[in-house]
């Protein structure tokens, strides 16, 4: 069983209301079950900060949602400004 760690920044931060967390996965991790698990978990900011954000893992940028191979995953929203 995984256990990645799952960091939190800005409006993901304010949508979970922590900045970090354990993700003990039963299944596969992959980018698609941990979307699907933060908005089952965090509702509707989450989603939001899903749809616009983006996903590093272990410091790559990943757009997919195949298996994460890492060991922290930063969750994070848009930026403005570049």
């Amino acid at each position: 069983m995984p256990r990645i760690t799952l960091r939190y920044f800005a409006a993901a931060a304010e949508a979970t209301g922590r900045e970090e967390e354990l993700w003990e996965t039963t299944g596969d991790a992959t980018l698609a079950a941990l979307r699907t698990e933060l908005v089952e978990r965090y509702g509707d900011d989450m989603q939001r900060v899903i749809r616009s954000g983006s996903f590093l893992v272990d410091g790559t940028v990943r757009c997919d949602d195949g298996k994460i191979v890492g060991d922290v995953v930063d969750v994070l929203p848009a930026f403005a400004g570049g």
